[in-house]
């Protein structure tokens, strides 16, 4: 690496305008080909619990992972509530729950929070000059960061592994915006990251030479993946059918796994 922005080492980095800051991160794996990387746009960024984080911009005419074979072959996703996802293979890859995890741990730290608060607001003491609130402040992102890291390597992993081993990787497009208003499934479609986990999906095709495109996701769950009948009216399936028989070919279906095909089905046609 050439230039005022570059890494020394694999623990120590020069900004222009910081100097030399000492790193921890995925950097290490660069150095195989360090000369070969040019340091783009930089951004330096300080999270609610007084960490910083840098972000930087690379290119290299080397690629930055081991592209691999190519595998002949392609995968449908079904992302739900139940489970994280459903693939067209019939695999199920659990719902983790992160968040639902300390939730009772997180509110009552949250109400400590607020009342050490209001206690400062009623001796007249700004926050930033409250220090049993600024810990408590601290306590509390710390929490969420610790749920938000565990989130992020669970879908890494399960994103790397699916581009990885399939040329194609086929998804719903999600509308998890209007699913949102439904407040009964709301925490937990909150709590999956499913938005940043096709974000993941998107960029690490492009990484690994693969292909990820989004279909819309209309009957994929009401429609036969044998015959293509589309079930309707009082026939229509609703969320406790989790298990279905089609009244035209009397193939019997795993609602998921169902839905997962017929995705692959609309990402194959595109192709």
């Amino acid at each position: 690496m050439s230039g005022s922005n570059r890494f020394l080492d694999t623990k120590h980095v020069t900004i222009s305008g910081l100097g030399k800051i000492r790193v921890s991160g995925s950097q290490k794996r660069l150095f195989s080909h360090a000369d070969s990387i040019r340091v783009g746009t930089i951004t330096v960024r300080r999270d609610a619990t007084g960490r910083y984080y840098l972000s930087m911009q690379l290119g290299s005419d080397v690629p930055f992972v081991d592209l691999g074979q190519n595998h002949e072959s392609a995968i449908g996703i079904d992302l739900n509530t139940d489970n994280f996802l459903t693939d067209s293979d019939a695999n199920v890859i659990a719902n983790p729950r992160y968040y639902r995890a300390i939730k009772g741990k997180l509110a009552k730290q949250q109400r400590k929070l607020a009342r050490r608060a209001l206690r400062a607001k009623k001796e007249h003491r700004a926050l930033r000059d409250s220090k049993n609130y600024q810990k408590q402040r601290v306590l509390v992102a710390n929490l969420q960061r610790d749920v938000a890291n565990r989130r992020d390597a669970f879908l890494h992993l399960l994103s790397t592994t699916l581009i990885k081993n399939h040329d194609l990787v086929v998804a719903e497009e999600l509308r998890s915006k209007n699913m949102l208003r439904n407040h009964a499934l709301a925490m937990s479609i909150a709590d999956v990251g499913w938005r940043r986990f096709l974000g993941m999906l998107a960029y690490k095709a492009d990484l690994y030479a693969h292909k990820f495109v989004t279909v819309d996701p209309r009957n994929t769950t009401q429609t036969c993946s044998d015959c293509g009948f589309v079930m309707s009216g009082d026939q229509k399936l609703t969320l406790a059918d989790r298990e279905w028989t089609c009244p035209q070919c009397g193939t019997i279906h795993i609602r998921d796994h169902n839905a997962a095909r017929n995705i692959l089905a609309k990402g194959l046609a595109l192709n």
